[in-house]
């Protein structure tokens, strides 16, 4: 009887574990996997705040200027030591996004392009979310003069396109790890 209510709890432990950082939890040959899938980054994960997806390298970070922006600043919101320029945007509606963008980041772009209202001129816009729990994360840019709608691999490997990411939709590697708590009853 003992032994099975120490059982349940330690299992209940793992499932709130395993809640809370679900990148802990990958068997074998999964990691490598997303390793490779991910390429040769280096830096510490910028992560979707909603659920802790990996979505890109603190190098992956890249400033394109815009003329539209309402205003801009350096901060160091999601590259420890190295500053970032951050921008803040309004969309037609009213409401003001501050983002930081990116070369690339592991989102799900969601085409056609629109090329109305875009922040960058010359450039059309698509939503970005996050692929594991489908947060509103940004916008993904391509060449106005590109079709409106085009393959993931040629958004990835061109040197054209960018993603604006809102910055309060994002979190550092570091600092998610820093919140984890670990339970007594793991220590020693």
């Amino acid at each position: 009887m003992r032994r099975a209510l120490l059982l349940k709890q330690l299992e209940t432990c793992f499932s709130v574990i395993l809640l809370f950082y679900p990148t802990v939890y990958r068997p074998g040959e999964a990691c490598g996997a997303a390793e490779e899938e991910r390429g040769t980054g280096t830096g510490s994960f910028v992560l979707c705040r909603a659920c802790g997806h990996e979505l890109a390298y603190e190098t992956d970070i890249r400033f394109v200027p815009s003329r539209l922006a309402l205003s801009g600043r350096n901060d160091t919101l999601l590259a420890g030591d190295r500053r970032v320029h951050v921008q803040l945007f309004e969309n037609p509606h009213g409401l003001q996004f501050e983002v930081i963008t990116f070369r690339k980041a592991d989102v799900t772009k969601h085409w056609p392009a629109d090329k109305r209202f875009s922040w960058f001129p010359g450039f059309a816009w698509t939503m970005a979310t996050c692929p594991q729990c489908k947060t509103h994360l940004g916008w993904a840019f391509q060449p106005g003069d590109w079709p409106d709608t085009i393959t993931h691999t040629k958004f990835e490997e061109s040197d054209q396109t960018f993603l604006a990411l809102i910055t309060h939709r994002l979190l550092r590697e570091d600092f998610a790890s820093s919140l984890l708590m670990t339970p007594k009853s793991f220590m020693s």
